[in-house]
């Protein structure tokens, strides 16, 4: 039976690219913009010597808001990527109609994350690290 409007995809991981480990953030907000930028003479991060519940926090500003967040690893057996979306455009195989066929491209990789948030310290109960419990338990189901 043929479905219509799937979406077939693939991604190309590259030998060699930049490992940007201590230099991934995910900010509590949306940037709209996804041209260059001298982010590093702006963002600049910096210790409080403050430790709550394991996690080292970090300060920093983001057009004119005070950040507070900390660095994790990506958890033993996974990586993390940065990659970027190739549009190839529709094709069409023997079994479907047209589809659109999607290449994602891996641009750099990252052992480590930090992650920001802007009311609150770092905390083991924010959403973003209790997503790695997933991790764990999809390893032990079976789908």
């Amino acid at each position: 039976m043929e479905k219509k409007g799937t979406t077939q995809g693939s991604i190309n991981f590259k030998g060699q690219v930049a490992d940007l480990s201590g230099e991934v953030h995910l900010l509590p907000c949306a940037v709209k913009y996804d041209g260059p930028s001298s982010v590093s003479d702006y963002f600049k991060p910096k210790s409080t010597r403050l430790e709550v519940e394991g996690l080292s926090v970090k300060e920093a500003h983001f057009r004119g808001r005070k950040l507070q967040g900390a660095t994790i690893s990506i958890p033993d057996g996974y990586s993390g990527f940065v990659v970027g979306k190739k549009n190839l455009g529709k094709q069409k195989d023997a079994n479907s109609s047209e589809e659109n066929l999607n290449c994602w491209e891996m641009n750099a990789k990252f052992k480590n994350i930090t992650y920001w948030n802007h009311d609150n310290l770092p905390s083991q109960d924010d959403a973003f690290l209790c997503s790695f419990h997933w991790l764990s338990v999809a390893k032990s189901v079976s789908f």
